[in-house]
């Protein structure tokens, strides 16, 4: 895998602030929710340092330490259902077998549980140790974020989910693009946590992402 000029370490609670501050959908004046962001999200990494949780970042935050211009209004984790009890911090406001979503202070953050057997591979497999100006923190390896993106994409078509599908698809092409990773192993990965139907979906997903990339490319040269 290629890797592109190393970029400047993100800083989680700006890109976080400035994407709710340039959303007009939160233009209500609370700059001071706005700022406080920044120290929310300080603590929540301090606090999961400090009680040693096994997390690990993925979605827009993890995204960014890879590709430009990919804001996020919240954090991704993964994490054991047994570690959400030792965060009584996060007031959580729903919960099924593979995800949950909480908030902490004011800062929204969802999570995806390790009984999924994928999020826990992801966890353990895909997960490299990048800078961010908060402090050092693992996150979700290019491999990693393309298979939690393929993974969701079958589902994400049958609900007519079309605004993520096109977010997802948007970000599966950037890193496709950026860093040309091999994707039968991934396919390999997936073919133990999908359907033979769903693989099958995903591998014609990546057929037509992967002509817009070749469209893309042509233009450019």
């Amino acid at each position: 895998m290629s890797s592109p000029t190393q970029k400047p370490s993100v800083h989680i609670g700006s890109v976080i602030r400035n994407a709710r501050v340039f959303n007009p959908k939160n233009w209500d004046g609370n700059s001071v929710a706005n700022d406080n962001l920044l120290q929310s999200v300080a603590r929540l990494f301090a606090i999961l340092h400090e009680r040693q949780i096994d997390y690990l970042p993925v979605g827009g935050v993890a995204l960014l330490q890879y590709v430009e211009g990919r804001n996020t209004e919240d954090i991704a984790l993964i994490v054991a259902v047994s570690d959400l009890s030792r965060l009584p911090e996060i007031r959580l406001a729903s919960q099924d077998a593979k995800f949950a979503r909480g908030r902490f202070e004011d800062l929204q953050i969802d999570f995806l549980l390790t009984r999924n057997s994928l999020f826990e591979r992801v966890r353990r497999q895909y997960a490299t140790t990048q800078p961010f100006r908060e402090r050092d923190i693992v996150c979700a390896t290019v491999e990693g974020l393309l298979l939690l993106k393929l993974y969701a994409l079958p589902s994400l078509y049958r609900q007519a989910n079309f605004a993520r599908v096109g977010i997802y698809e948007n970000d599966v092409a950037t890193l496709v693009q950026a860093y040309h990773p091999d994707l039968e192993p991934l396919f390999a990965e997936l073919s133990r946590h999908l359907s033979a139907s769903d693989l099958a979906s995903v591998r014609q997903i990546m057929v037509e992402i992967q002509q817009r990339i070749d469209r893309y490319t042509k233009r450019i040269d």
